[in-house]
């Protein structure tokens, strides 16, 4: 028992990564750290020796994120327009120009494609990982991955008219010129 609650310790700081995927704002985030935490360590004994850890931790986040979304547009359907829950200002010194225009056009992905994109591209999750993390098929996440790989290029303005891109396995992004 407690090597596993020493590995959920380990993994704390990938879960503080995968949680900024869900969250832009860094208390948000760290929150849902805590309660995957929480949740992990009161149900550790669920947890089968021999899989993966992290994709269960992952999984853990992503089931809790989503159920208080469902809670929160339950309880407080007009909360999103509240001037008051929104950030005046953005902290200028925790990211670049272009580190913050990433994490807007990051933020602005459907929820499947960001998943993806911080599960593979920044965390270094494979493609199996993801697919059991996402509780989809491999090929599920492979094509999730290249079209949010792609949406990303846009959102960033990074793709023009007579330009494609394509990527390879590790994440790499070529422009190829149509002829």
């Amino acid at each position: 028992m407690a090597r596993e609650e020493a590995e959920v310790i380990r993994l704390i700081p990938a879960l503080r990564a995968f949680a900024r995927s869900f969250y832009y704002d860094t208390n948000d985030a760290d929150d849902l750290v805590q309660e995957t935490l929480t949740k992990a360590i009161s149900k550790i004994h669920q947890f089968t020796p021999g899989t993966s850890m992290k994709s269960w931790l992952f999984t853990i986040m992503r089931n809790t994120f989503y159920t208080r979304i469902r809670v929160q547009k339950r309880e407080a359907p007009g909360a999103a327009d509240c001037a008051s829950l929104r950030v005046a200002v953005d902290a200028t010194q925790e990211w670049t120009v272009k580190g913050q225009e990433l994490s807007a056009a990051l933020h602005r992905l459907p929820a499947p494609q960001r998943e993806i994109l911080v599960l593979i591209g920044v965390m270094g999750v494979s493609y199996e990982e993801a697919a059991e993390t996402l509780g989809c098929a491999m090929g599920t996440v492979k094509s999730r991955l290249n079209r949010a790989r792609l949406r990303l290029l846009k959102e960033l303005g990074e793709d023009t008219p007579a330009t494609s891109v394509e990527c390879d396995d590790d994440f790499t992004v070529r422009s190829i010129q149509d002829h």
